[in-house]
Order: structure tokens, then sequence, then C-alpha cells
């Protein structure tokens, strides 16, 4: 058995074009060989090797020629909360130019739109769509509280003291003048209602759902972004200044001893301000929204409310 000869530069750790191959040294037996696989023409993966997904969609860009990447993928590479697992998504979206042909390729969905220059940015030299620009075409795609949950991802920040301070990816005026200055793009309406309803302060997707959720239910107001006046202030997930109220999602970060522990002092400073705290565990999200919406219901009237 002949040992196969060791493939030159980086390529045994990335994906790389045919044509790189050659470039790199390798010869086209090589490049045919059976631990290379072709997810599709003229590209090879080193097979079990795992790798970034910008490594992996780097080459389809470079055999693109004026393309960009876009929609799904593109919110993978800016951290973008998807309802789907990112690992599981294998699909790559392409975006070319309004009038060039579509991208056609196995394991590709290919799009075409009239983008403009600063609709695109370079991720060290892939061209993908800016966030507020993927934003606007998962509008196409994903349904109203997800696409609520990823502008929310998109316009966070705050400025606590117990951690550093978060700067938004884009913030709140910047997505909302942009998806304001659009017209006749797809997924617009979309887009215009998700900026409608999403809010400066939000860390993670069941937030936002639990929001939407007391929102929809005719609940009185509860802000994000809010902080509970004492020494230190205390910074809930949701609060209802009128009836003196907040919530909090208790996700799996909480399980983790330090975070116990800090919940803790933060539950006991709640409570010392005069303040009523509903805690959602993700059981209670499973058991529907009425379900949640009740216990919001009986804090707030104990505090008055008679809604």
């Amino acid at each position: 058995m002949v040992a196969r000869p060791q493939l030159p530069g980086s390529l045994p750790r990335r994906s790389f074009t045919f044509s790189e191959g050659l470039a790199a040294g390798a010869t086209r037996s090589r490049l045919r060989a059976q631990d290379l696989s072709i997810p599709s023409r003229e590209i090879r993966v080193p097979r079990g090797k795992k790798q970034q997904l910008l490594d992996r969609v780097r080459p389809y860009t470079a055999l693109c020629g004026s393309g960009c990447i876009s929609h799904v993928t593109a919110a993978q590479l800016h951290g973008m909360p998807l309802p789907w697992f990112d690992d599981e998504i294998r699909t790559i979206h392409l975006t070319r130019p309004a009038h060039s042909a579509q991208a056609r390729r196995r394991n590709v969905i290919g799009h075409n739109n009239a983008l403009e220059p600063e609709e695109i940015m370079m991720i060290d030299g892939v061209p993908v769509t800016t966030p507020a620009r993927t934003f606007l075409d998962l509008g196409t795609l994903l349904g109203l509280n997800d696409l609520v949950a990823v502008a929310d991802f998109l316009v966070c920040e705050h400025d606590r003291y117990f951690e550093p301070p978060k700067l938004p990816v884009v913030p709140a005026e910047t997505l909302a003048s942009y998806i304001a200055g659009k017209r006749s793009i797809r997924g617009l309406q979309a887009a215009r209602t998700a900026v409608e309803l999403m809010r400066v302060g939000v860390d993670s997707p069941p937030e936002t759902r639990l929001r939407l959720m007391l929102q929809r239910a005719g609940l009185p107001e509860f802000t994000t972004n809010y902080a509970i006046a004492g020494s230190p202030e205390v910074s809930p997930d949701l609060a209802c200044e009128e009836f003196k109220t907040s919530g909090e999602y208790e996700g799996e970060v909480h399980k983790i001893p330090e975070k116990q522990l800090f919940d803790r002092t933060r539950d006991e400073r709640t409570a010392a301000r005069g303040w009523l705290q509903v805690k959602v565990y993700k059981a209670d999200m499973r058991r529907g929204d009425a379900h949640v919406v009740d216990m919001f219901k009986r804090a707030l009237r104990q505090h008055g409310w008679r809604g």
C-alpha cells in the first residue's frame, strides 16, 4: 500500500477549490484521492476534519465570483439565534447580483438580489451580507417570534455593574432607519413588524418569547433594560414598574453554582425593595402560554392590578 503524500500548507485542515489545491502544489491524482470528499463540483474537503463554517464556505464564494454568503448562512456567521441547531444546517446560501445567473450547485441555495455595496462586508476575506441586511433577508424564512429574537440580539446593549458592558451588533436606531428606508423587498413587512416589537436589553430568545407572550395577553407593559433602584441596582429580565412585578427566565446558565449564588442575592434584593418576582423555567414554557401568563397575573394582582 502506497502512502498518500501530505497535502501542502493549510489544505489538510480546511475546504479548498481544486484550482487552489493545484496552485499549492498538489497533483491532480492527489486531489482525487478518497480522503477528500467532494460536496460540490470543484470543491475538496478533508474527510474527518472539523472546521469552522467560514472555512467551509470560503471555496463557494471563490467559485461564485460576484456572489456573497447570505440568509441563514450569513446569520450563522454573525452568531444570530436561529430556531434550528446551527450544526444541522448543511446547505449554503449564496446571493448574486439581481440580473446574474443564479448560483446552481449541490448543497447551495441560490438567491438573486440587488444589494448595495454597504450591505456586503468582508469577514476574513469572505464576502457576507451585513447583519442588518441578513436580518431583512431572514424576514422571508422565520416566523415573527424568531425574527424579533434576531432583532433583539442585534440591538442588545447594557451596562451592568456585575459584567462588562455589552455593545450592540447594530444600534437600535440604525437598524430601524435601515429597515424604514427599504421598499418593495420580500420579507420587508415582517422585518418592519419585528423592528416595532424589538426591545433593547434582551439577552436570549426565550426572553423575547416571554416578553411577546405577556404583551399579546394584554398585561401591563413589562420593560427590558430596567434597573430596580438600590445599591447595587437589580436588573431583571422584565419589569413592570407600575405594579412592582419583575420576570426572570431561568435558562441553563442559571444551573451553574456561581450563578445560583448570584441569583439568590438578586432574589433577596428584589424582595427587600418591595417587588414581586416571577421566575419562569423551560418546563413552564412547555406548559403553554396560558400557564405562564397566569403566573404573572397572580403576581400583578397582589400589587393591585385589576385586569
